[in-house]
């Protein structure tokens, strides 16, 4: 029997395991057959020739010898829990690991043991600091009742609360607490006020809108939502902070050195923040859009919410997951239709979007020229107040926000019926339209700054003349900007928190007892992501553009997303159910974070064109005796050793930034070399995987063959 076992294979094959396999005196598998692999076919035909027949063995077999040698040192050294192992072989690994100990020294054995329980100490200390995270528990049952979708929106408003707390505390501690510790003497702290230097007395004068005399309770009212009056006068406001330094013992405190660096502090934190949790969400963007067969075999095998545990969750999962398969397979449809256009037709499609986009500006043109005028006009009535009544005067305070907030309203909707007409692809399609809505959003904020700085800057018959700015109209015109970002801020909120109280609830409660068909087909509404996430993004612009001018500002804003998030979650559970249409858990918190760092890029220009640009008051701030708050660094450094002082103004000349800007982009395309680099050995890699699978399917059939010969 044996030897007719033996003689049953073909010559060159030996039986192992019940499988016929290459017979190799050393181990190894012929050459000849080597060559017969898929793989070996592909690499010599990529070559253009073939190697030497005696040469195939030893330099991917070597190779793979030394990686195995390399992977056994290894397996010495990481514990047995962290392979991708058997329990049978952590087992054996195990018992080597813990037999080889009694071979190592003193020393050693201190030194693994002591390595061993501070892992032990740190991975407990890991385990305990997870209970302090905010709103852990909300946010996993959110998890498991609606998904990673919509987790995904809270944990972003919780980066937000800790972003913006994160600015209040630099903000506070390096402005608002030395004038604190100078106004109570604390550690024998003395405060130099400025005293204005070669400026016209028209320009020193400012006189805030204070309180005097009898106030009616409705007045506290109005100054608290338009940051007039009693709040004017407050550590909020850039005006407060006429400090020229602070004197702790015999140390001197630059407050408007701190001031400025502050500022800059606050936007490279966020810049900073941002991209670092943005670039593992567009490593995986990345991934999921490499290939479109990648991303149905993502969907059909790794689709799977596994964090859900409610039932109805689960349902809706089924039908997001239905949804885009069949948006996809909608996607390929219509990619061919658009591959088979005639002429034609795509000159009527192209027509057809250059209209709509003509209609898109006319919209947007429209709504910044609204905010334009109400702006102004709005400026002009403040100043002549005294005889209207608090509801006229609150209405003409809050005009400009109540526009801005209309044009955010309308102009999505309008967005989202012009773009079924443009024949786009569904995935493009959403994005177009997000795209259009945030810029909407944003450009808003900028087009309402133009035109505050169109005022402050209006010289019209030497309304400037002494002081380079409307000192008139706007005696300390960067408090005035500060009370226009605290409003927008505060009217934001008031219309997140109205719109939760007196419409989803009256219209969660309709659908509820209701029976009518029209109310039940107009049904709960929505839970979308996108929106919600472009209204937390609008109010924390205003944060970034406001805290320059109201240093205070973020500790505002932390307040407000704290009790937003109630409002959301109490909202999501009672009031709304989930979009039919989720969005992706990875490529949302890429696209939340894009867009959030969108924002910031937008808060850089009008920061920047204030510090810059604009001369800062001469009657109010810690700036008053500069012509603009940059001049106190060339100020400061003025004061410095002569030898540093050329150092540091070489940096700054045009001699040291066109090298330093060429070495900047070497750099930058070494790095776009290495990134191509990595990119070819990624797509060498994926086609290594392919061959190796194809050459197991060559090895079963060779083995099947085998076995069929008589």
């Amino acid at each position: 029997m044996s030897g007719a076992g033996a003689a049953a294979g073909p010559p060159g094959w030996q039986r192992g395991s019940g499988l016929f396999l290459p017979e190799d005196p050393r181990g190894a598998a012929p050459v000849d057959f080597l060559q017969e692999l898929p793989s070996c076919q592909s690499a010599r035909r990529r070559r253009g020739g073939t190697r030497e027949r005696g040469a195939a063995p030893h330099g991917p077999a070597g190779t793979q010898l030394r990686a195995l040698g390399q992977d056994g040192g290894e397996l010495a050294e990481r514990p047995a829990r962290e392979h991708p192992l058997s329990i049978a072989e952590k087992r054996r690994l195990r018992d080597s690991q813990q037999a080889d100990i009694k071979y190592l020294s003193k020393w050693n054995k201190w030194k693994k043991a002591n390595s061993k329980s501070l892992k032990k100490v740190l991975s407990e200390a890991k385990g305990l600091s997870s209970y302090l995270v905010l709103w852990r528990r909300d946010i996993h049952s959110i998890e498991g009742r609606f998904g990673t979708g919509i987790q995904s929106y809270f944990s972003f408003l919780r980066f937000l609360v800790l972003l913006n707390f994160i600015i209040f505390i630099l903000m506070f501690s390096f402005i608002t607490l030395p004038t604190i510790i100078s106004d109570y003497g604390i550690f024998n702290s003395t405060v130099a006020n400025i005293s204005p230097k070669n400026t016209d007395y028209n320009c020193s004068i400012y006189e805030p809108s204070g309180n005097k005399g009898l106030v009616y309770f409705y007045t506290y009212l109005q100054d608290l939502l338009s940051g007039t009056g009693f709040l004017e006068v407050t550590r909020l406001f850039y005006g407060y902070y006429t400090v020229d330094a602070v004197w702790i013992s015999v140390m001197r405190y630059n407050l408007p050195l701190a001031y400025l660096l502050a500022t800059f502090a606050y936007l490279a934190l966020s810049f900073l923040w941002i991209i670092k949790r943005s670039v593992e969400g567009f490593k995986q963007n990345l991934v999921h859009d490499a290939d479109s067969f990648q991303s149905y075999c993502n969907k059909v095998f790794a689709g799977w919410d596994f964090c859900i545990t409610d039932p109805s969750a689960a349902q809706l999962k089924h039908r997001s997951l239905q949804y885009e398969l069949q948006m996809d397979l909608e996607e390929e449809r219509l990619k061919q239709k658009i591959a088979d256009r005639t002429i034609k037709e795509e000159l009527r499609i192209y027509s057809l979007r250059i209209f709509i986009n003509i209609i898109v500006i006319a919209i947007l043109s429209g709504c910044f020229y609204s905010i334009y005028r109400v702006t102004v006009f709005s400026q002009e009535k403040s100043n002549d107040i005294s005889n209207t009544n608090f509801q006229d005067n609150l209405l003409v305070q809050y005009l400009p926000s109540i526009v801005i907030t209309l044009a955010n309203f309308i102009g999505p909707q309008i967005f989202s019926f012009l773009i079924k007409f443009e024949d786009y692809l569904p995935a493009f399609e959403i994005v177009l339209t997000l795209m259009r809505c945030v810029f909407l959003r944003l450009a808003n904020i900028g087009v309402l700054l133009f035109s505050l700085w169109s005022q402050i800057s209006n010289c019209a018959a030497d309304k400037c003349e002494p002081c380079g700015y409307n000192y008139k109209l706007y005696p300390c015109w960067e408090s005035d900007v500060g009370r226009e970002m605290y409003k927008l801020m505060i009217f934001d909120f008031i219309i997140i928190l109205g719109m939760t109280l007196f419409v989803d609830f009256p219209r969660k409660l309709l659908v509820t007892h209701c029976s009518c068909k029209p109310v039940q087909w107009f049904g709960l509404s929505e839970f979308r992501i996108s929106d919600h996430v472009l209204e937390i993004i609008y109010g924390q612009t205003i944060c970034w553009i406001g805290t320059f001018f109201s240093p205070l500002l973020p500790a505002i804003a932390t307040v407000k997303y704290f009790i937003i998030f109630y409002i959301k979650k109490i909202s999501l559970i009672h009031a709304r159910k989930p979009a039919d249409r989720p969005i992706r858990a990875s490529s949302s918190n890429f696209f939340f974070l894009a867009v959030l760092l969108i924002g910031l890029i937008l808060a850089f220009i009008p920061v920047g064109v204030s510090i810059a640009s604009i001369p800062s008051s001469k009657a109010c701030g810690p700036f008053r005796n500069f012509n603009t708050s940059w001049e106190v660094v060339p100020d400061t450094i003025r004061g410095f050793p002569k030898g540093l002082q050329q150092v540091l103004f070489g940096m700054a000349s045009e001699a040291f930034a066109v090298p330093f800007f060429m070495v900047v982009c070497l750099i930058m395309f070494y790095f776009m070399a290495l990134a191509g680099a990595h990119k070819r050995v990624v797509e060498r890699l994926e086609e290594q995987l392919a061959l190796e699978s194809r050459d197991k399917m060559f090895l079963i059939r060779k083995i099947t063959e085998a076995k069929r010969r008589p």
